[in-house]
């Protein structure tokens, strides 16, 4: 299925407002309240609404420092990277990993409380992870721009 402009609008304002009510977003889409939820329900059926969520503020949650971590592993086989992938995803604070393309393989989002924590995940978690070969870790100093919303 292929999206028109009313789904895109649709889209974009549950990005921003997730839990809007659907007699607002009918009326912010300018369509009936019945087409309008025939139409988030076929997106949600389809995939392309793949979950509501709550963003949380990390900084009242006592993890506002961002580690930016790049991993080299020592080998490439499918059995390393599978491995990795599967250690990787058990460690509570590593919000994402990202298989890359370049002079590292892996590219990890870690939260900390602060440097002393990072240490902490590092020694306790990511020193420990199988097959790696080269670990180096950026700190975010401030975040200019954070977005979730996909542009549609």
């Amino acid at each position: 299925m292929s999206l028109d402009s009313i789904d895109r609008k649709i889209l974009h304002a549950l990005q921003r407002r997730g839990r809007m009510s659907n007699a607002d977003l009918s009326e912010q889409v300018n369509l009936s309240p019945s087409a309008c939820h025939r139409r988030v329900q076929r997106m949600e059926t389809e995939g392309y609404i793949r979950d509501y969520v709550a963003l949380l503020d990390p900084r009242k949650l006592g993890v506002p420092t961002t580690v930016f971590v790049e991993i080299t592993l020592q080998g490439q086989a499918d059995e390393v990277l599978d491995a990795f992938e599967r250690s990787v995803a058990r460690i509570p604070d590593v919000l994402e990993c990202h298989l890359m393309a370049g002079s590292a393989d892996y590219l990890l989002k870690v939260v900390a409380e602060n440097t002393e924590d990072f240490a902490r995940i590092h020694r306790q978690y990511l020193a420990r992870l199988p097959g790696v070969g080269q670990m180096q870790s950026s700190f975010a100093l401030r975040t200019v721009f954070k977005t979730t919303a996909l542009p549609v």
